[in-house]
């Protein structure tokens, strides 16, 4: 059988991949509307907490804001666009029409299953150019408390080491490797559990083994004092690594990039296993787009006039609700170790494609 005769007439693949595609996006819509005017409604008051900031802010956080919930919700707008979609056409009799010329169940599908699969492309493409940027540059104003927004989106915030007993807070981190630049320095000299001084540094650059940190000024708790240093020389057991690898969010990075960081965290030593697991997930989220008419698919067949139509939908939501729990399941155990990173990102949706062919082929092939 050639590829071309696995699918309805030209006319109506074009009719169903049209159709799902509206209800689709247009069910995402509604989603992202109601979602993001709750999640302002909680936001809001901490971003208008920070003097300044106001109605532009506010735009500005939605507009990062967004993209996340668009990547989160379009399998659930997928899925219910697949039982709306399938559920018309059922309700029409469209569906038995296609059967009574010959057609297939997968047939029947196969033009909902090819949009999808274009979606899910739309999907990876979007989380990658959009998605992780906005990501990354949120969680960077969150950590500034929705101050001045960081210029490199490709900066680290808010990041803490140690060295020994003593503690390091630094505001931003720019660069990589030997070239990495600090700013906003605080070094907390402790002698076992008892605070000995306070360093504060505005700018640092690596120097040897250590740190030259300019503008430099240092606290003595015992005696109370505050000196002046200007240009000190700090750390020098803290290695460049440690600023740029101390968290890696996954979130706010490609797919090239969480790879890349993921092998410098090898070469230093560090576990890898719930990023690796990360990294496979954003190539099998996106595709669970794939999955959802094929879990829906329940909602289709069946005689309309029988009155089971809707408990028919239900069973599809049901099918595509629980692999999402399953999903966030084996990540949770990915991140704990339980799961080798593969399985985690790949076993629900192996899983529910063979439960959904087990019950596409006993209903009705």
């Amino acid at each position: 059988m050639s590829a071309a005769s696995f699918f309805p007439s030209r006319t109506v693949t074009l009719y169903m991949g049209k159709m799902f595609l509206v209800r689709t996006f247009a069910i995402l819509a509604a989603l992202v509307l109601v979602l993001q005017a709750l999640d302002l409604l909680s936001e809001s008051g901490r971003i208008l907490a920070y003097a300044g900031n106001g109605q532009g802010e506010v735009l500005r956080y939605v507009s990062l804001r967004t993209p996340e919930i668009i990547a989160r919700f379009l399998p659930f707008a997928v899925l219910l666009g697949t039982i709306i979609t399938l559920s018309t056409l059922n309700q029409n009799s469209e569906v038995v029409s296609m059967k009574a010329a010959g057609l297939s169940a997968h047939q029947v599908l196969a033009p909902l299953i090819v949009t999808a699969l274009g979606v899910a492309v739309v999907s990876f493409t979007f989380n990658e150019r959009v998605v992780a940027r906005a990501t990354a540059t949120l969680d960077q104003w969150q950590r500034v408390d929705y101050g001045p927004l960081p210029v490199d989106r490709g900066d680290r915030a808010n990041v803490w080491v140690r060295e020994g007993n003593n503690l390091m807070n630094v505001r931003q981190v720019a660069g990589r490797g030997d070239a990495v630049r600090i700013a906003g320095i605080t070094l907390y000299v402790r002698d076992g559990g008892t605070l000995r001084s306070v360093l504060s540094a505005t700018t640092g650059r690596r120097e040897g083994q250590g740190w030259r940190v300019e503008g430099a000024k240092r606290f003595d708790v015992a005696a109370g004092r505050l000196e002046n240093l200007g240009s000190a020389h700090i750390g020098d057991g803290i290695s460049p690594d440690q600023f740029t690898l101390a968290s890696v969010d996954a979130d706010g990075l490609s797919f090239s990039a969480l790879a890349s960081a993921i092998d410098e965290l090898e070469t230093a030593g560090r576990p890898t296993k719930a990023l690796e697991g990360a990294l496979w997930h954003k190539l099998s989220g996106p595709l669970s787009s794939v999955l959802m008419p094929l879990l829906g698919a329940v909602a289709a067949f069946g005689v309309a006039r029988s009155g089971k139509l809707f408990v028919r939908a239900v069973i599809g939501m049901g099918l595509g609700f629980a692999y999402f729990v399953a999903d966030n399941f084996a990540l949770a155990m990915g991140n704990l170790g339980a799961y080798p990173p593969f399985l985690a990102a790949w076993a629900p949706f192996l899983l529910f494609f063979l439960i959904g062919e087990a019950v596409l082929i006993r209903t009705e092939e």
